[in-house]
């Protein structure tokens, strides 16, 4: 579904991510992992589209997607969510997932000006999609509730409901379980994993929380200074020695 091919940005003289290959089948759970600075997010924001490579490709399905900007990834079936949350906090719940169905819609503004039949239908079945998404996510009955009055882990939910809305084949998730207590994220990896069978979506994510990654997904990358350093399933990842002294340091210190 999705391949890297020496994907490269680079910031100045910086490297930030350093000719990175790896692909993910459809129906995959796959982790990106490593220390803080390795590369993580900035390949998140590449594939998603708010960064542009300084070279290599990106395919999605058989269509190369680097460069395209963000609206037209999303387009191409890439949804995401953010290492901080970026929701609407004046609007609610449900105005929140209604947004994100925005790729989706068809009305133009002369439609919603006229308050077409076209258009009061399409909006009434993307306000039936959006609660039900809300439904998907644990948040039934918050649907009135302004984002900024859910807490922290509702918030997290929140963002991958509005993600979801755009009806993507492949969902990227930045540190979902960031600020989640052990309660939560247990509830967490149910929902991703239900997200992949129920909903046949694909799922990348980041996570700093080794014991969450390990428990859900079923192939990892690690990345080190912007560079792949192993590619693997959980517990050949947890085995490399590269791996271990890139969290832990070389024995000698």
């Amino acid at each position: 579904m999705l391949k890297l091919e020496k994907l490269t940005i680079k910031f100045g003289g910086l490297v930030a991510v350093n000719e990175l290959d790896f692909e993910i089948e459809k129906g995959a759970i796959f982790g990106l992992i490593g220390p803080n600075g390795a590369g993580k997010t900035t390949c998140f924001n590449m594939i998603s589209g708010t960064l542009k490579p300084t070279s290599g490709e990106i395919w999605l399905n058989g269509e190369r997607i680097d460069g395209l900007p963000m609206y037209e990834v999303n387009r191409r079936g890439i949804a995401r969510t953010y290492q901080n949350i970026n929701l609407f906090r004046e609007m609610t719940a449900l105005e929140n997932v209604m947004v994100g169905r925005q790729s989706r819609m068809k009305s133009g503004l002369f439609a919603a000006i006229l308050h077409t039949p076209a258009q009061r239908r399409e909006e009434r079945e993307t306000r039936e999609r959006a609660m039900g998404l809300l439904h998907f996510v644990g948040l039934s009955g918050r649907e009135q509730d302004e984002a900024k009055s859910l807490s922290y882990g509702e918030q997290r939910l929140l963002e991958i409901a509005r993600a979801l809305a755009s009806d993507p084949t492949l969902i990227i998730l930045d540190e979902p379980a960031a600020g989640m207590n052990q309660s939560e994220k247990v509830e967490l990896a149910t929902l991703v994993k239900r997200i992949r069978d129920e909903l046949d979506i694909t799922v990348l994510l980041v996570e700093h929380d080794m014991k969450f990654v390990m428990g859900i997904t079923e192939h990892i990358c690690v990345l080190n200074y912007g560079k792949r350093i192993a590619l693997g399933t959980p517990a050949e990842v947890q085995e490399n020695p590269d791996v271990i002294e890139a969290y832990l340091g070389a024995q000698e210190e």
